[in-house]
């Protein structure tokens, strides 16, 4: 893969000009991984299971393990298998506190000097997506926010998220870009046409505990550590 990481400036930046849709991830991907706010939000998934079986904790987080390996997430387990209201769940694990969550300057200027539309494609929801999106300083910079429900209930990384959201937005895949920070979800974007970046960052540990799928080096074209860098240089063709 390519690496477009700012701490090598010999890299060039790769041909983005065919690119007219900007597909992101939100999670760990549009705010930095090390803030905690997933950990909220996996602790809080924990507790649901842990209410709603009667678990000892150990055992409710080994359960919600093996449902979102198994299903792609916690919230596509729970329903298949224990027939759980998505919105009482959706709820429950997005009331988190996001007071460590500030606007990052130099990446809201990036992404809007991005030219064309821009989405978020999330397996959360819109209502968390939006919570996220104010107190990063990116409300109203994206053309559609797709969620959990957008894909009906089917999530990332299975192909029929990204036929739902496609659809949904319009998008011509040949001249879009997704950048999400877990390789299996790159692998079916790459599928459809396209254009697709891996954002790295230091703790991607609990990324592994998803369903585990192959993902070869052609299924990613660029891979970065620093969005924002990378996102400036597109944004002014630099």
């Amino acid at each position: 893969m390519k690496s477009l990481s700012v701490l090598d400036e010999r890299v060039e930046t790769p041909d983005f000009r065919h690119v007219t849709d900007w597909i992101f991830d939100l999670d760990n991907t549009l705010y930095r991984a090390d803030n905690g706010i997933f950990a909220q939000i996996e602790s809080r998934m924990t507790d649901y299971v842990e209410r709603l079986m009667g678990l000892p904790r150990d055992e409710a987080r080994s359960l919600q393990k093996a449902l979102y390996r198994a299903h792609g997430t916690t919230l596509n387990g729970l329903m298949r298998e224990h027939s759980v209201d998505a919105e009482d769940y959706l709820s429950f694990v997005h009331d988190i506190d996001l007071g460590d969550l500030s606007p990052d300057s130099a990446l809201v200027a990036a992404i809007a000097r991005l030219p064309g539309r821009r989405f978020v494609f999330t397996n959360g929801c819109r209502d968390h997506a939006g919570r996220i999106l104010a107190r990063i300083g990116m409300d109203g910079m994206f053309e559609q926010v797709w969620d959990i429900r957008s894909m009906g209930f089917v999530p990332k990384p299975q192909a029929p998220a990204y036929a739902a959201v496609v659809a949904a937005g319009g998008v011509d895949p040949t001249h879009a870009a997704m950048f999400d920070d877990i390789p299996r979800n790159l692998v079916e974007a790459r599928a459809l046409g396209m254009t697709t970046v891996l954002v790295k960052n230091d703790d991607a540990s609990w990324a592994n505990h998803g369903p585990q799928i192959a993902v070869a080096a052609e299924e990613i074209n660029n891979e970065t550590t620093n969005l924002k860098e990378v996102l400036h240089r597109i944004g002014t063709g630099t």
